[in-house]
């Protein structure tokens, strides 16, 4: 099993510049980059301070005149907001700038708040079927001379100029949850990306078995990888691990405020949400969080990523986003480097 780095800007205040946190966003994606870890992944989000990342394109072809190794990848882009001949254009000119080390993974999309600014009306559903059209055409028009006439898009014989140097494309990536997702990933040549988010280890077998599921139904498609992807610390200490827990406690605690859409946003920043509220959300307790994800010692966190390895996982990445400062992050993932990795090692 392979081990990346998940990683993003993000604030639950304007306590931090944005110029500060990207210098942090970049030293966290050296750190991985020197440790040896597979890959660096960072996102697109637009108009939330909750996570910063206008981009994944921008930051990437900066990270590769910073990074030597690690691939670099989209985690994710948001597949509404794209059109096919600019995905593809993008992608590939990024695939030449970062000498062939690009993924490009793709979403529908999470946070009505950027559905209602960017294609107002969008919902979930909506956001899927869009990309459903859009991998196959990118890939079309890396091809050359494609052609396209669908629900969303329409437009004459394009060639992506430049072509990527990874040939016949990058590795395309699918974020998945529901049965649908993982068949259209599998079926079209597409690896998976998956996530509980705070959800226990059920869910991690669950994601498995869906995956495995899609495969059996595509016997002539060779077998895709498939990552995983959870919040992680690996701690110092009993206070330490309690200290991160009740951190993503918090961070949970934010990421439904946004994902619900119900209070009010200023600046780029939701309204605070008061301590007390935090502690009573019992589904998102500093106890779930511990228990749900890999949060522990050294030992506790090779013996949770060993049970996900036996499953089947290809690839294991380390989501560093917390909301807890960068000392805290920095200290957490050179410890996993230094003391969790080399338990896997072949």
């Amino acid at each position: 099993m392979k081990f990346s780095l998940f990683v993003h800007m993000e604030r639950l205040d304007a306590s931090q510049s944005h110029k500060s946190l990207y210098e942090e966003f970049i030293a966290l994606c050296e750190i991985a980059d020197k440790g040896g870890m597979h890959a660096i992944w960072t996102g697109e989000h637009h108009g939330m301070d909750f996570t910063i990342a206008p981009n994944p394109f921008v930051t990437i072809a900066d990270l590769a005149r910073r990074t030597s190794r690690a691939r670099l990848g989209t985690g994710t882009v948001i597949a509404p907001f794209w059109h096919p001949i600019k995905l593809a254009g993008e992608a590939a000119m990024t695939d030449i700038i970062c000498d062939g080390r690009l993924d490009i993974g793709i979403a529908r999309g999470a946070y009505s708040f950027e559905y209602e600014r960017l294609l107002p009306g969008l919902d979930a559903w909506g956001a899927g079927q869009r990309m459903r059209e859009l991998i196959p055409a990118v890939k079309g028009i890396w091809a050359g001379d494609y052609a396209h006439e669908g629900e969303f898009f329409k437009f004459p014989a394009t060639t992506s100029a430049p072509k990527p140097l990874q040939q016949p494309n990058p590795p395309i990536w699918v974020a998945a949850r529901d049965p649908n997702s993982h068949e259209f990933a599998v079926a079209n040549g597409c690896n998976v990306q998956v996530t509980p988010l705070w959800q226990g280890d059920d869910e991690v077998q669950s994601l498995m078995d869906r995956f495995n599921d899609a495969c059996a139904k595509n016997p002539d498609v060779e077998r895709p990888k498939i990552m995983l992807l959870r919040h992680t610390y690996v701690g110092s200490s009993e206070e330490d691990v309690a200290q991160a827990a009740h951190e993503l406690s918090v961070y949970y605690n934010y990421f439904f405020a946004w994902f619900k859409n119900e209070k009010p946003i200023s600046q780029g920043l939701i309204e605070r949400i008061p301590d007390e509220q935090i502690r009573a959300n019992a589904m998102l307790s500093d106890e779930v969080m511990r228990t749900n994800n890999v949060v522990g010692n050294v030992q506790t966190v090779i013996g949770r990523l060993k049970a996900y390895e036996a499953l089947g996982y290809d690839e294991y990445s380390f989501w560093i986003d917390t909301g807890m400062s960068f000392e805290r992050k920095k200290a957490s993932l050179e410890r996993f480097i230094a003391e969790v990795m080399p338990a896997f090692q072949e």
